[in-house]
Formats: C-alpha cells, structure tokens, sequence
C-alpha cells in the first residue's frame, strides 16, 4: 500500500510526537508499505514565532499537490495541525478524497499559557481542523473521551511503543550526582511546567536533559540543577541510569513516550493524575500519581525497578503500527488484510 503521511513536526525536531512519526514510516516501509512522509524538509521553512528552533513550512498548495499527485498514495493521514496539515486537509478536501487525522498535542492549552487564546476558541479550531477526518487517532482513552465531549468525530484510539532493546536496564551512568537523583526529560518549554518539578524540596539532586526556548533562563534561575542539554540514543539511556526516579511535571500531555523510556530503563515514575500519565502509569503502575509532585517523587523511590521494565515492555512499536493500519483499514471499509504487515515490522 502506498501511504501519505502529511506532518509539521519531523526531524531535526525533537520530541514524542516527532519519534512516533518516525518509527510509524519505518515501520510501515519495512512492513513492504511505500511511504511518502511530506514534511518541512521539503519546502522553505521560517521559524516559528513561539519557539525559533522549530521550522514552519512556507506551503504553496502547487507544490503539495504536484507531490501527492505524483505519489498517487492509497491514504493520506494528516499528523498535524501546521502549515502542512492544513495544506494537506485542504488538498484532500479540493479532491474530495477520504484522509485520517492524528491528535497529538493539546495547543490550546499551550497557547492560553503562552498568548492568552481563550481554550474553547482554540478547541473550535481543531474540531474545524479534524471534523472532516474519516479517523482521528489519539494515543490514550482519556483524550479519547476528552475529545468525544468536546464534540470530535470518529475518535478511535492509537498507541504508543518503546525500544526496549535500545532502552534497557544496566547502563553506565552518565553522570554521577549525589543521591537520590530525579530525572526530567523532554522539552525545555513553557507548556512542561518544570519549575513546578525545579523548585521542589528534595533530598539528592536534580537532572535535567532536553533543549528548548526556556533552557538558557532556568541554567541562571537554577545554578545548582545539572541541566545536560540534548542527549540522544545509548547518551540518553546512561542518563536515565543516572537517576532513581523520573519525574514529569507537565499538566497537557497526551501520552508521554519519554514515560516508556524511563520505564523501560528500570526508572520508576512520579507525575501528576492527568492525561497521558493516567493512561501509561495507571492507578497501580510503576508509578505514583499525585497532585503533590514531591509526595509522589519520595514514593516513588520505593517501587522495583523490576516491575517498571515489565510495563514498559506491554507497549510496543509494532502495536502501534497494526493499530495504525486497522484505523487506516476501518474507515476506508477495506479489509484489515489489505493492510496487513506483509512482513514482520520492527518492533
């Protein structure tokens, strides 16, 4: 099958929504699919107005059209809500042909906190956005019920995985700090709420890895936290066999991958009762869930690691890409063997 995936968010970006993108196209091209990822990379770009280090893409509808016309994909699913997004939306709108739409990021919380938009407002532009999606696949059930009383259509569920071979136990440390060490990964960013996690009360240290907008005025506002900057790959993995326990402040996420990271590291997890969080941990993971974020990091030292990289390992990369196909298969009517894995997907 020939596959169109339309996205705003693609490397050198990185971040959860970026990764699941990627392991999506990998997946599916060594499944035997033909996949066409059509993304900032192939237009001119500028930066974006709330975060320089992302590229939005200039789009001219010529040029997408020439691109999807040339391709001549099968389906189209259209990852974000961008420049590209909406070019694409409008592309498959003109030609009155069926796509798939994925929500990944909750923007109109991110751009009350930032600019001041008004919620609803945003959330009448995305019901807009999605509302002509044959499918909009979100990563847990709690966005999925969210969305549903927000009035979306055709919500159905989508998952997330993990690499465990590359995210493992037994690293060596990348650092050695005093302990205990709490862990924060992902972006440096206003919508990740870290000073909620930088100005707790406890005992060991703080370990920060990730870049982003914020990076440079939290390293002066906090002297004494190790921020590591951007690590990647078995550098990423050494640090999260740094810490004890990671930690996750944010309030908008919709899964959270760098939860199956940490899991899969043997990391136990301390993050608050919201979307994402509740989804992966759950009331009796390998985690604590509180509104008090330091009651839930010194809890969260006394779980097994043992019983963290069991979790993990119920998510996988190749359920993500089976479930993709059969949201694909369902709302074009097909059957779920016409999209099959011919062979094996990574896993």
């Amino acid at each position: 099958m020939k596959i169109a995936l339309v996205t705003d968010a693609w490397a050198p970006q990185v971040n959860g929504v970026v990764r699941t993108l990627s392991e999506l196209a990998d997946g599916l091209t060594a499944a035997g699919h033909e996949v066409l990822t059509v993304t900032p990379n192939l237009f001119r770009t500028v930066p974006c107005p709330t975060d320089p280090a992302i590229r939005l893409a200039v789009v001219t509808r010529g040029i997408l059209a020439r691109l999807l016309d040339a391709f001549a994909p099968d389906t189209i699913h259209i990852a974000t809500e961008g420049p590209l997004g909406l070019a694409g939306r409008a592309y498959c709108v003109r030609q009155q042909r069926g796509f798939t739409t994925s929500f990944h990021t909750k923007f109109p919380e991110y751009l009350n906190a930032r600019l001041g938009l008004p919620v609803a407002l945003g959330y009448a532009a995305l019901r807009w956005f999605h509302g002509r999606s044959n499918a909009v696949m979100v990563a847990t059930e709690t966005v999925r019920r969210e969305l549903l009383r927000r009035a979306f259509p055709r919500v159905v569920p989508w998952t997330r995985g993990v690499d465990a071979n590359l995210f493992r136990p037994g690293a060596i440390p990348a650092v050695a700090l005093p302990r205990p060490v709490f862990l924060y990964v992902g972006r440096i960013s206003p919508e990740k709420n870290l000073p909620d996690f930088l100005d707790l009360d406890l005992p060991g240290s703080k370990l920060v890895v990730g870049d982003g907008p914020l990076l440079s005025s939290l390293r002066r506002r906090y002297p004494q936290i190790c921020f590591a900057g951007r690590q990647d790959g078995t550098a990423l993995v050494r640090h999260y066999a740094s810490a004890d326990v990671f930690v996750l402040p944010s309030r908008t996420e919709t899964f959270g991958l760098v939860l199956l990271e940490a899991l899969a590291c043997g990391l136990p997890v301390a993050a608050l009762p919201v979307p994402g969080p509740l989804d992966v941990i759950g009331k009796d993971g390998p985690g604590v869930l509180d509104r008090d974020l330091r009651r839930a990091a010194l809890g969260a030292l006394a779980i097994p690691r043992e019983a963290c990289r069991d979790h993990a390992l119920r998510f996988s990369w190749r359920a993500c890409i089976d479930q993709f196909l059969t949201n694909v298969a369902a709302s074009t009517r097909q059957p779920v063997a016409d999209f099959a894995h011919p062979t094996p997907a990574k896993v």
